[in-house]
């Protein structure tokens, strides 16, 4: 199991990013993280995969540990290798290279033949097949979100973060992502996904988590996310009782968080 304990995180030893965060993504399955901009998803991605320091964020207490070892005190290539792979927000391509390079750099480090990982990823994105000699900055948006999660796959990781992997593409490229996580994990990977499209995110998740302000407020099975009247509301944008109003989560913020806090 890869699970977080009761984690803080900070920035520049100023800026508390989580405050006490436990969140578990257990063996094959599909864990949901959901919450507004800022709440702090990708910090707790970050201090998972090892990748605080880039960004001047250290852990302050608590721990993330992988199959009951700690990993928090290691460095990002480090925690790859051991089976945890991070796709960014952002797809962060290497647009100079091929589709082909972007993928074999994705497989350092692996110990086996590079070639069998390559056929598996292309059987998942026939697409990057059609492009691999292709240089990487001209493929479309969800292309490259493709080539991004192939090229976390070339190693075979046993976790798989996904960091708004939705983010800005049309409504068909993403369901086309949302059948290739459901496919990633039915093949044995167990994925964190984070996620604004909290419809798309809860629709394949087990379990899900919300977190406000570097606090997780709610943590139950994706089905009773998906039920309650709180998150279809402010999540979903289902049950609204004026949809119209664009402050609306603004005047509702503060009788929700006392709810969910008590």
């Amino acid at each position: 199991m890869l699970a977080v304990h009761n984690l803080e995180v900070v920035y520049g030893e100023v800026v508390l990013a989580l405050r006490g965060v436990s969140l578990e993504v257990p063996p094959g399955a599909i864990v949901a993280l959901l919450g507004a901009n800022g709440a702090g998803k990708s910090s707790l991605l970050r201090a998972m995969s090892g990748l605080l320091d880039v960004h001047d964020g250290s852990v302050r207490k608590g721990s993330v540990t992988l199959d009951g070892a700690r990993i928090d005190h290691l460095d990002a290539s480090t925690v790859a290798r051991r089976g945890v792979k991070h796709v960014l927000e952002g797809r962060r391509v290497f647009k100079e290279l091929s589709v082909e390079e972007n993928l074999r750099v994705g497989g350092h480090g692996f110990r086996g033949p590079l070639g069998e990982n390559l056929e598996h990823v292309y059987d998942l994105f026939p697409r990057l097949a059609e492009r691999r000699g292709g240089q990487a900055g001209y493929l479309s948006g969800g292309e490259q979100q493709m080539l991004a999660i192939g090229r976390a796959l070339m190693s075979r990781p046993s976790y798989l973060l996904l960091d708004e992997p939705s983010l800005g593409l049309a409504p068909l490229v993403v369901a086309q992502i949302r059948d290739i996580i459901v496919e990633i994990n039915r093949q044995g990977t167990s994925v964190l996904l984070v996620e604004q499209n909290a419809t798309m995110a809860l629709q394949i998740a087990d379990h899900g988590y919300v977190v406000e302000t570097g606090r997780v407020v709610m943590d139950r099975p994706a089905a009773e996310l998906m039920a309650d009247t709180d998150i279809r509301e402010f999540y979903l944008g289902l049950g609204a009782e004026d949809a119209s109003r664009t402050s609306y989560r603004d005047i509702k913020h503060y009788r929700r968080r006392k709810r969910w806090a008590s």
